[in-house]
C-alpha cells in the first residue's frame, strides 16, 4: 500500500508538470493547433511519424534532479555497481545492441521513427527501430491481471485512460532482459511506469514518465522530453537482426567470442 500511495502522489505532481510543459511546447518551430478525432479526443497520430530523439542517457532528462550538478537516479547499491560495470566496458552488452526490443521509456528515446494508431479500445505504437516491434495500450477500462498471471515481456502490460487531453499509461509486467537506456541503467521485474503523453501542438509530442522500480532504485524518479512530428513521412522496412556484425565481433571480458558461430555459416 505504501508504494501505491507514493506513486499516486508523485503521479499527481507529474501531471501538473506535464500540463505546464505542454503549454511551452518543444522548439521554436511551427505551431499548428492540436489535431482531434471526430469525438474531440486528441489525435496522437495522423499522416506522418514521430521522430523519436536519441536519449542515450535517461538521467540527463530527469525532472526535479540536477544532472549537471552530479545528481544520479536514486540507485540501490547493486544497481549503481551494475551501472558502473556497464559504463566500464563501454556498454558492449547492451541488449538493444543484440537487436532485442527497447521496452519501457527507452522505446520513446530510440532514434527511429514511430507511428501511433488509435483504434477505439486500444492504442498501438509501431516502432521502426528497436527490433521492428510494436506496443499495445488497452483503453477499454480493464485492470492489470494479478502479478502471478502476467506474461512478463519487453513492453509489459499497459492500460491507459485520458485525463483531459493527457494520455495516462500505467504499465507493469516488464521482464529483466533490457536496460532503461543505452547508458546502462538497469531495471528489474518490479518496474512500474506511469507515462503522460500530450500533444500541445500538431508538431510536438510531450512525453513524461515516472520510473518506479524498488528492486533497482530507492524511490520513484521521472524523466521528460519532446518528440517532433514529421508530416507525410512513412515507416521504413528496417530489421535490426539482418546482418548484425556486432554480434559476430563481440568478445566477453576474457577475450572469448560472446556468441558461437553456427557450423556451415
Amino acid at each position: 500500500m505504501k508504494k501505491l500511495i507514493s506513486i499516486t502522489v508523485l503521479a499527481g505532481m507529474l501531471l501538473a508538470s506535464a500540463l505546464v510543459s505542454a503549454q511551452r511546447g518543444g522548439d521554436d518551430g511551427p505551431r499548428t493547433p492540436t489535431p482531434r478525432l471526430p469525438d474531440g479526443t486528441v489525435d496522437l497520430g495522423g499522416l506522418g511519424v514521430w521522430n523519436l530523439p536519441y536519449v542515450t542517457n535517461i538521467a540527463q532528462r530527469m525532472v526535479d534532479r540536477d544532472f549537471e550538478a552530479g545528481d544520479r537516479p536514486p540507485f540501490q547499491p547493486w544497481a549503481q555497481a551494475m551501472w558502473a560495470y556497464n559504463r566500464s566496458n563501454l556498454v558492449k552488452y547492451d541488449p538493444e545492441g543484440f537487436c532485442l526490443p527497447p521496452g519501457g521509456p527507452r522505446s520513446m528515446g530510440t532514434p527511429y521513427p514511430a507511428e501511433i494508431i488509435q483504434d477505439g479500445d486500444r492504442i498501438i505504437i509501431i516502432f521502426e527501430g528497436g527490433g521492428h516491434v510494436w506496443r499495445e495500450i488497452h483503453m477499454d477500462g480493464r485492470e492489470h491481471p494479478p502479478y502471478d498471471e502476467l506474461n512478463l515481456s519487453y513492453f509489459g502490460h499497459s492500460v491507459g485512460h485520458w485525463e483531459g487531453d493527457t494520455l495516462v499509461v500505467d504499465t507493469v509486467g516488464y521482464n529483466e532482459k533490457t536496460w532503461i537506456d543505452y547508458n546502462g541503467h538497469p531495471k528489474t521485474e518490479q518496474l512500474h511506469t506511469i507515462e503522460y503523453i500530450t500533444r500541445p501542438f500538431k508538431e510536438v509530442l510531450h512525453y513524461e514518465a515516472v520510473i518506479d522500480d524498488p528492486g533497482t532504485y530507492t524511490e520513484p524518479w521521472r524523466v521528460a522530453w519532446d518528440i517532433n512530428w514529421n508530416d507525410g513521412q512513412e515507416l521504413q522496412d528496417y530489421v535490426c537482426q539482418e546482418n548484425n556484425q556486432f554480434l559476430l565481433d563481440l568478445h566477453d571480458d576474457y577475450g572469448e567470442p560472446f556468441f558461437q558461430k553456427t557450423e556451415g555459416l
